[in-house]
């Protein structure tokens, strides 16, 4: 007998399990339809120098994240998204390199999907100052570096006057006459260092690193005043507000290299007629305390080469000088292995620079890691005061470090510019020694002894002095005593 009943529920039971079976197979026939979606509305954002905002859209049907390839110049305002549409926010910042910059961002979703959006910004790149180029002339430029070392015999540095703030009298020195330039010659020396700044106070055009013309025409007066009087001249872009001394590093290794390149395209092409009496000089006391930084000190070097001689003419075989690290005789030593390439063959020199022990020669107040020395040199410590007296770089130590150029350097046929070195007298000052007499001898000493040293092992010594040793004003000699340590030692 049939039971309707059961009949019934059984069938039922049936429809519940059709329907649940088809509720299934719906559900899983539309999560196999539904497609993976990942869209971002652009594939590329460019950027103007000065920066800004962009905005971009992430449509996507799952969660999305992603990371800042750029974030030392590129700033985002959300880094993940859920569904939907999102609206991405881009921030760049000025771009002050001298070269262009890019990035590729990735966007990731939960879904699989990926997608790439290009990030790049101009930047402030200089004009390029080599406007007129000369084909090479040899006229007048015939030395190597080694034949016009040869020729040059005692140099002086004219200090604190072309490389300070605003103007040459903006350290209280007055402006470099040719009469000057002639007392010079008439006291002994045939050779000056020309300390001078660019970027500092001396810019037209900030944004394009333009040179003030007036300035450039100033200092190409004052070498000529040098060269018309038969003296040779080193011409350098001095520590200049630090641009490139507080710079030797990665990151800012494009801008620097930008400046080097506009600036001395334009200092190049200024004084390009002038003979082999004129010498560049790439930069000041650049430091460099590693092979990493001493090699980006070498792309520095590189980029003045390479400018100089890009404007032809005598330019293409002046005798240009690069500087070792902190003109550090010993960082030069172990640092400085390789120079950069020039195209002309033996027309480069290295600069070092020698004020040991910096206690005797410039303290001017004792330190936190040493005490003034008043008194320096065989035969010439105090017994009055000899709490002054030196307790390391005496004579060995100038052999030492003289010894090390001339082995590095100068054997091999590469001259070494000794840029500055000096000792003065504290008579004037408030740390007047009480043994002065034997200080003063002292100083008269180091003088004498450095500059016979130095030229005996084959360097080139250019004395620093900032007014204390001649009148500029009426040039007459203030200091007889340094002046003749000086002249003595070159003969």
């Amino acid at each position: 007998m049939i039971h309707f009943r059961s009949l019934k529920i059984n069938g039922w039971l049936s429809i519940i399990l059709l329907l649940a079976i088809t509720f299934i197979t719906t559900s899983c026939k539309k999560k196999e339809d539904v497609q993976p979606q990942l869209n971002v509305s652009i594939s590329a954002v460019a950027f103007q120098p000065n920066g800004g905002v962009s905005n971009v859209t992430i449509n996507s049907n799952a969660k999305w994240s992603t990371k800042n390839p750029a974030d030392s110049w590129l700033k985002l305002n959300q880094m993940t998204g859920s569904e939907g549409n999102t609206e991405l926010k881009l921030t760049a910042t000025p771009n002050t390199t001298g070269i262009s910059r890019s990035a590729v961002m990735i966007v990731t979703a939960d879904n699989g999907q990926a997608r790439r959006l290009t990030i790049s910004q101009t930047s402030y790149l200089f004009p390029s100052y080599n406007t007129s180029p000369k084909a090479p002339d040899q006229t007048g430029m015939n030395s190597t570096a080694v034949q016009l070392a040869a020729k040059m015999k005692l140099g002086w540095n004219i200090g604190n006057t072309m490389e300070s703030p605003g103007s040459e009298s903006g350290w209280g020195n007055p402006q470099i006459t040719e009469s000057y330039v002639k007392f010079l010659k008439q006291t002994g020396f045939n050779a000056v260092r020309l300390p001078c700044s660019w970027d500092w106070h001396h810019l037209s055009d900030r944004q394009k690193a333009t040179i003030d013309p007036a300035w450039l025409n100033r200092v190409k007066e004052v070498v000529k005043y040098c060269v018309d009087n038969d003296m040779y001249v080193l011409l350098n872009i001095h520590w200049d507000g630090g641009w490139l001394d507080q710079n030797i590093n990665a990151a800012k290794k494009d801008s620097v290299n930008a400046k080097q390149k506009a600036y001395w395209e334009q200092i190049a092409t200024t004084m390009r007629d002038f003979d082999e009496h004129l010498m560049f000089a790439s930069a000041n006391e650049p430091p460099a305390e590693n092979a990493e930084q001493m090699a980006i000190l070498n792309e520095y070097h590189q980029t003045f080469i390479n400018s100089v001689r890009s404007t032809g003419g005598k330019n293409s075989y002046r005798v240009l000088v690069v500087q070792g690290p902190g003109t550090d005789p010993d960082k030069t030593n172990n640092l400085m292995n390789s120079l950069p390439t020039d195209q002309v063959p033996n027309r480069l020199m290295v600069e070092v620079h020698n004020y040991s022990p910096s206690q005797f020669t410039i303290l001017d107040n004792d330190a936190t890691w040493g005490k003034m020395f008043y008194y320096w040199g065989t035969g010439y410590h105090s017994t009055i005061q000899p709490d002054r007296n030196p307790t390391w770089g005496e004579e060995s130590e100038h052999i030492r470090m003289f010894t090390l150029m001339k082995a590095k350097f100068i054997d091999k046929g590469i001259p070494v510019i000794l840029g500055e070195y000096g000792a003065y007298k504290r008579g004037n000052t408030r740390n007047v020694p009480l043994d002065l007499p034997t200080h003063n001898a002292s100083v008269d000493y180091w003088n004498n002894y450095v500059t016979r040293q130095a030229i005996q092992f084959g360097l080139k010594p250019f004395f620093w002095d900032t007014g204390g040793a001649l009148d500029r004003r009426n040039n007459t000699v203030l200091d007889q005593g340094t002046i003749n340590a000086l002249i003595s030692a070159g003969k």
